[in-house]
This record gives C-alpha cells, sequence and structure tokens, in this order.
C-alpha cells in the first residue's frame, strides 16, 4: 500500500480543507464569468461598473483564505501536508489578486482595444479557471485522477496560448503609430492579463505535485 494511502485511514472525516479550497475556485468561477463578460460588453459604462464589481468577490476570497490559514493553525492532522495547503490557498487567491488587478487596470486606463484582445484573454482566462475549478473539486477523493491531470494539462496549454496572444499583440502594437503613453497602458494591462495565466498554471501545478504524492 503506498504512503499516501495508508494515510488517508487516518485522515479526519470532517475534511474542511477541500470545502473551503470548492468555495475558493466557486468564486474564482463567477469573478472569471463576471470579468469575460465585462470585457465583451461594448458599452463602456456598463463594463466598468461590471468589472467594479469583481472587488466583492476578490475580498470574499480573501476571507475563504484567511479562514484556511486559521484552519491550519489550529488543526494538528490535515488532508494534506500543511505546505501542500499552504500553497494551493496561495496559489488560488493570487489569481483572484490578479484577476481584480488587470479589471482595476482596464477602468482605470480606459484603453483602445483596437485588437480586441481584452475579450480573447478573458476567454482563455475563463476557460483556465473552469478547469482549476475541476482540478480543486477532484482533491476530496482523487478517484478521477485522469480527469484531473488532463484539467492540469488544459490550464498549461492554456497559458502557452495566453503568450502567444501576447507576444503577437505587442508586436502589433509596436508596428503602429500610438503615443508612448497609449502604448505604456495597453502593454501593462495586457501583461497583467497573461500573469492571470501564469497564476493559473501555478495553482495547476500545485495540484499536479499533490496529486503525485497521495494517488
Amino acid at each position: 500500500m503506498a504512503f499516501g494511502s495508508f494515510l488517508k485511514i487516518f485522515l479526519p472525516k470532517d475534511r474542511v480543507f477541500f470545502g473551503l479550497f470548492e468555495q475558493v475556485s466557486a468564486t474564482l468561477v463567477q469573478m472569471s464569468a463576471q470579468f469575460t463578460a465585462a470585457l465583451k460588453e461594448t458599452d463602456l459604462v456598463k463594463r466598468d461598473a461590471m468589472l467594479r464589481k469583481l472587488e466583492e468577490w476578490e475580498h470574499k476570497n480573501d476571507e475563504i483564505t484567511h479562514e484556511i490559514f486559521i484552519q491550519l493553525g489550529q488543526n494538528f492532522i490535515t488532508p494534506l501536508d500543511r505546505e501542500d495547503i499552504h500553497y494551493l490557498a496561495t496559489s488560488l487567491d493570487d489569481i483572484a489578486d490578479y484577476m481584480w488587478g488587470a479589471a482595476k487596470r482596464v477602468v482605470n486606463y480606459q484603453i483602445s482595444d483596437q485588437y480586441n484582445t481584452l475579450p480573447a484573454f478573458a476567454e482563455i482566462i475563463d476557460k483556465s479557471v473552469t478547469a482549476i475549478n475541476t482540478c480543486v473539486h477532484g482533491l476530496r477523493d482523487m478517484k478521477d485522477l485522469k480527469g484531473i491531470t488532463s484539467a492540469c494539462v488544459l490550464v498549461n496549454s492554456l497559458e502557452n496560448d495566453a503568450d502567444d496572444l501576447l507576444d503577437s499583440t505587442l508586436l502589433k502594437l509596436f508596428s503602429t503609430q500610438i503615443t508612448a503613453v497609449e502604448l505604456i497602458k495597453q502593454k501593462d494591462i495586457y501583461q497583467i492579463l497573461e500573469t492571470v495565466t501564469d497564476k493559473c498554471e501555478d495553482a495547476a501545478n500545485v495540484v499536479e505535485s499533490i496529486i503525485i504524492k497521495y494517488s
């Protein structure tokens, strides 16, 4: 019997951490859906109002993440290594933080998105977050390791798509006649959007390391 399987015998039946992680991932799904809808909205006033609402979900995720750390300090026996719980909580929180950071920049900079890069990034982020949600829910019983692994692979692939989208957009920007200020603003927004996908990949990598350890 593998050590991970042997350890499961002694784990508490009430796995509070999995419920908290699932709350975080569910909040990320809601946040990403709002983000995607906002960046597809052509009415800029409506778009900005939708983006500002992301702050509520970001704060909610902060509260749940804080509860995870509280539980980590109070529980001697945990269903996963304490380091893994910390890494996963931090990586999921980073996704929310950077998505909210991107939303604020879109609202504050009011760029001219002539290549429709914003909705393209939003689609990639939404697919990545959906895959992360699959990964997180799969951790509770780890019965569908193939499904979890496939979701992790998808996140990695989507991160590559985001890299390509950033590269192609920056090439277009540097070949056009726009002001230096506008170039800096657009570059900043697109780079933080790509960073959101990096954070999704970080979370997927944590999940992969967990299933390797415990499966």
